[in-house]
């Protein structure tokens, strides 16, 4: 169970890294083309969710996030044993805690990978570890689930 926590820590720290050289590098809300119609690199706070879906409501994501904690933990401890399970759980706690670091410290969520090809919002790090570990989660789940009917 180590390695789960290990995962999760580089992970945050990762996200925290990228989220700091973006904030020191980048203006706010400035534009960097990398890949020309594919990916940019931009500054963006959002106070709320994708596409910034209750923005402003701290209170809330602050509660959601804390309740979210307590139950992917004890999912991580529950599913210990599997490692399918407990990286795809330590992706998605990795990814809460560096969005809930961000919201505690700053007041907003740092975003700054803009795809250019795709209305679709702009995220970061911790945004990517949330949807890599849900994917995994699925994946995991239909095919534990396959197993189960093979029986």
């Amino acid at each position: 169970m180590p390695y789960y926590f290990l995962l999760m820590a580089v992970l945050v720290v990762i996200d925290q890294t990228v989220k700091y050289i973006t904030v020191q590098n980048i203006g706010l809300n400035q534009v960097h083309e990398f890949i020309p119609s594919i990916l940019s690199f931009t500054n963006l706070r959002n106070n709320g969710a994708a596409w910034s879906i209750l923005s402003g409501q701290q209170w809330l994501f602050t509660i959601i996030t804390i309740i979210a904690l307590v139950v992917l933990g004890y999912f991580l401890w529950h599913f210990r044993a599997s490692k399918m399970y407990g990286f795809s759980i330590a992706f998605i706690l990795a990814g809460t805690i560096g969005n809930f670091i961000d919201r505690i410290r700053l007041g907003y969520v740092v975003d700054m990978f803009q795809l250019d090809f795709i209305n679709f919002p702009i995220f970061n790090i911790a945004d990517s570890c949330l949807t890599i570990g849900v994917i995994w989660l699925i994946i995991t789940v239909w095919l534990e689930g396959d197993d189960e009917n093979a029986k």
